[in-house]
């Protein structure tokens, strides 16, 4: 079993594939990830969100590895290091496994696989690293290509669960990553 990471054990991560690097969000990333937040593509999340929305929205995103131990990964082309989006970590209650999360900031670069990519390898940090067995994710209904990409990496659509109150519209997918 992988390590189990505490808030006090702040090591800095190493995740890279043959695409993309993986590092903790900063506050560079705050007028990428606020572009994201204002357009109509954060709507699966809850969004539109303003300036002021985009930027607590990051700032959690960052204190979430603090507070965890643990938490959402910015991911650059590995070329030009620009920020394409993020994966990762959340956990907002201790009383649930923590969810994976994955999300395209620009649609110039949806369609390339890279949502995937980066979900495949937190998946194996998360066993790996974090010595995660289960991950769940909150899909919206809507979100078609979302809800592929969790039966892709081998979620499991669990009908019986309620949508938690900051996502009603969302289906829960279940992810067991050890046997």
């Amino acid at each position: 079993m992988g390590q189990k990471w505490t808030a006090t054990d702040m090591r800095i991560p190493q995740l890279e594939t043959e695409r993309l690097l993986f590092r903790r969000p900063r506050r560079s990333d705050l007028p990428w990830y606020t572009e994201y937040c204002l357009s109509e593509r954060s709507q699966y999340v809850g969004g539109p969100f303003n300036e002021v929305q985009a930027f607590e929205k990051l700032a959690s995103m960052i204190g979430h590895w603090e507070l965890r131990g643990f938490g959402r990964f910015v991911f650059l082309e590995r070329e030009t290091e620009r920020p394409l989006g993020h994966v990762g970590a959340l956990q907002l209650s201790s009383s649930e496994p923590p969810e994976i999360t994955w999300t395209i900031w620009n649609e110039l670069d949806e369609g390339k696989g890279f949502a995937t990519e980066a979900s495949v390898a937190f998946k194996s940090y998360a066993m790996r690293e974090l010595g995660l067995s289960n991950l769940i994710a909150h899909v919206d209904c809507d979100n078609s290509a979302s809800r592929r990409l969790a039966e892709r990496l081998g979620g499991e659509l669990d009908a019986e669960a309620a949508p938690p109150s900051w996502l009603p519209s969302s289906v829960l997918y279940r992810f067991r990553l050890l046997d």
